[in-house]
This record gives structure tokens, sequence and C-alpha cells, in this order.
């Protein structure tokens, strides 16, 4: 069992009714961002993984939550920041990972991918303001490849995701039909590109110039430029 990493003594973190969540596999070489290979070696492909990892997840550490939850595939490394709670991912396909990431939230929960390290608050705001649950019983966001880098179910219910075909181009259509088959009202967050391959990264890097991401892809190419 992975410990829960407490939060920081610091400042108190920003609450809301809603249970941020970011499912991810720990930046091992050779086990993530294999996309990325080549032009980046599996070492340098980790290295932006926990780069986009730790965007993410400082981006999350900026939203009002009850909880900010991020359950992960190994265990967490420098990248992680304090004032997140870890938890062990569920065995399965990804279908039953996610699915048993929701089980295990008490009211709205809102699922954020580790792919977009762009994100921003912004990208999420409706679905976190004081009204972003009236009227509205999921939240989608749609990625440029097919799939979504967002979901929020008010009341998370895991047969909404177990048997959704994952990691396909047809993915998010079949999330989206699964929620409006059920007869949920769902809203649409921005669209957004995930960081697959190497020209994703420096597309998606230069919509986030300033985070550790960039940062990271900057220090890799000038490095191979040499």
């Amino acid at each position: 069992m992975i410990p829960s990493v407490p939060a920081s003594a610091g400042a108190p973190l920003p609450c809301g009714p809603t249970t941020l969540l970011v499912i991810a596999k720990e930046p091992v070489p050779g086990r993530v961002k294999t996309r990325l290979t080549p032009p980046f070696s599996a070492e340098e492909a980790a290295e932006l993984a926990a780069a986009s990892l730790s965007d993410t997840l400082l981006t999350v550490l900026s939203l009002p939550a009850a909880r900010r939850v991020l359950v992960l595939e190994g265990g967490p490394g420098p990248w992680l920041p304090p004032g997140i709670e870890v938890v062990p991912q569920s065995s399965g396909g990804l279908d039953e990972r996610l699915a048993a990431a929701f089980a295990g939230c008490d009211g709205p929960a809102l699922l954020i991918g580790m792919d977009t390290p762009q994100v921003a608050p912004a990208h999420v705001a409706p679905a976190l303001a004081p009204d972003g649950w009236e009227r509205c019983e999921a939240w989608f966001g749609e990625a440029e490849d097919g799939g979504f880098w967002a979901l929020g179910l008010a009341a998370p219910d895991p047969a909404l995701l177990r048997g959704v075909p994952m990691s396909v181009p047809e993915t998010g259509a079949v999330q989206r039909a699964r929620l409006l088959g059920a007869g949920l009202t769902v809203r649409e967050l921005p669209r957004l590109r995930d960081v697959d391959t190497a020209e994703d990264a420096v597309r998606v890097a230069g919509l986030a110039p300033h985070g550790r991401f960039a940062a990271t892809l900057d220090r890799l190419n000038r490095a191979a430029a040499r």
C-alpha cells in the first residue's frame, strides 16, 4: 500500500466540494511516454513524463477541491509536490482502474489527465465553480487524439467507465455516449492536446512556456543540438 502524502504545513489549500483525481504511472524509463522514443531516449521520455505530471499536480493544488488525489502505479518521487494524497491504482485495464478511482470518491469528482501539462485553472473553472454541478451530472473534456483529458461525475458511478475501450481513437466518443446513454446532462470543457509524440510535446510546451515541461523539453533539445 502506498502511503498518503500529507498536505504541506504552509498556507491552507483552496477548498471546494469536488474531489480532484489524477491517474498516472510512476515515470520510470521504458514504462512511460514510449511514443516519444525516438527521438528521445527512454530516460529523457521519463523526464518529460515527470515534468508533465509535476505541472499537472501544481495546477491541481491551485484549484478548489475537497481532496486532491494522485492514483498512482508505482511510488512517489521528487516530482510530487506536497499537498497531494497518493493512493495505489487497482489492477485491471485502464477502464477498471479509472472506475476504481471514481469508486473511491464521495460526492462529485473530476479526473484530470497527466498528459496535458498545459492545463490551467481556466480550463476546468466551469466544473469547479460554485454552480458547476447545478443541472449538470457530468463534465467532459475531449482530447484532440479522440480520447478525453477530463471527466467529471456528480455521482461517481464506476459502471459509467467499465468496458469503455481505452487508448483508441474512439475512446472519447464511446465515453461520451456512455454518459448520455445513462441519461446524464453532460457539459463540455475545452478541447486539449495530449502529449503522445515529439510533435505534441513541442506544441504543448508552446502553450505553457513557463512550466516545468517546457523547461525540460528545452533543456533536452539544447543538449541534443550540441
